[in-house]
């Protein structure tokens, strides 16, 4: 089965085409990993890449309670614990660098640090907050120039310590609502200077963070991750998205990436991605492309057999079979998570699967 054979990504050769897609798991107190993290992601290393959960470059970026991150060398102490144990079980990982942007509380976050998005444009619904319970997302600041240079610096910065915590790449979060979408998407960018207006404009910021962390680290150990028409924090599609990726992907392809990582939520209900901008995506970017979206192993071997990518991300299924890759490989029953425990502290429905 091809889903079983091994493939080069960037200058690595993965033993399978199995992806644990990056999952927010909130069990970084403090926003340090820990010895649960140590555990967890050792025993999913069978995967042929690990994608962690999302995590900050810097305190602003810090949305959630208890995520973590790498902007200091606390963090990379706790990471590089981690890499070690998958690195000792033959795995490879890498990490997402997931700056959260508006979708952020300040309870959430530590004294001083501050909630940045491309413009002052509230979302809706509500976060949960350790110290004050569920609580209205705030509207964040419009982000000036220099806070722009500044944060693009961030994610070089965190992607050089990635490479010092042992990790073997990062994975750049650019889906799902967060900050780089956030630039991408004209529903929350309604800047009118060179990072807004036109799709130049809203491509600028991705570009310039994903060429920042190139040129720090390399582009063989650089991945992005992108969801067209995904509607997750008040994204959502918009006119002309089709041409918006292509263009987008043929633009970071010219940095020789490792990877691009397309969501597909509609599994989950989001609407589904259209299949003429992933063939798009697909054609005009020159790395590995990864699958995601609700798979199974059969419909996983099927894709890949098809052509339609190279490695496909499984998300929910890691959570509760740490043993994942050997369950798809005998075709065993999977074991169904405990959604009430996704997110909550402490190792129950963590690593006690």
């Amino acid at each position: 089965m091809k889903l079983f054979e091994p493939v080069t990504v960037g200058n690595i050769t993965l033993g399978n085409r199995i992806v644990m897609a990056p999952m927010t798991r909130c069990r970084a107190t403090g926003n340090v990993p820990n010895e649960l993290h140590v555990q967890y992601y050792g025993q999913r290393a069978d995967a042929g890449l690990l994608i962690t959960e999302g995590t900050s470059p810097s305190p602003n970026g810090l949305g959630y309670a208890r995520i973590p991150g790498l902007y200091n060398q606390q963090q990379v102490a706790g990471w590089r614990k981690v890499t070690r144990a998958v690195h000792d079980r033959k795995g490879r990982i890498f990490l997402q660098i997931m700056h959260t942007g508006r979708v952020s509380h300040p309870a959430n976050m530590p004294e001083g640090a501050r909630m940045l998005a491309p413009s002052a444009i509230k979302i809706s619904g509500q976060m949960w907050t350790d110290r004050q319970g569920m609580q209205d997302h705030p509207v964040a600041q419009a982000m000036t120039e220099a806070d722009i240079r500044s944060t693009i610096a961030e994610y070089a910065s965190c992607a050089e310590l990635a490479i010092e915590a042992g990790f073997d790449g990062v994975e750049l979060h650019g889906a799902n609502g967060y900050l780089i979408e956030q630039f991408l998407n004209p529903l929350a960018n309604q800047r009118s200077d060179g990072y807004g207006g036109a799709a130049a404009g809203r491509m600028r910021f991705a570009l310039e963070v994903t060429k920042a962390v190139v040129d720090r680290i390399g582009g063989e150990r650089t991945g992005i991750r992108v969801s067209p028409y995904g509607v997750f924090n008040d994204t959502g599609a918009f006119d002309g998205i089709d041409e918006f990726y292509a263009e987008l992907s043929h633009t970071l392809a010219a940095l020789k990436l490792a990877y691009i990582h397309v969501v597909d939520h509609s599994a989950m209900g989001a609407p589904a991605v259209s299949p003429q901008v992933k063939q798009l995506i697909r054609t005009n970017f020159t790395g590995a492309y990864i699958l995601s979206g609700g798979y199974d192993g059969e419909r996983a071997e099927h894709d890949l057999q098809a052509g339609r990518g190279d490695l496909v991300a499984f998300g929910r299924p890691f959570i509760s079979n740490p043993d994942l890759v050997n369950k798809l490989r005998n075709h065993a029953a999977l074991t169904p998570p405990n959604a009430d425990t996704f997110y909550t502290p402490g190792p129950a429905g963590y690593t006690d699967y």
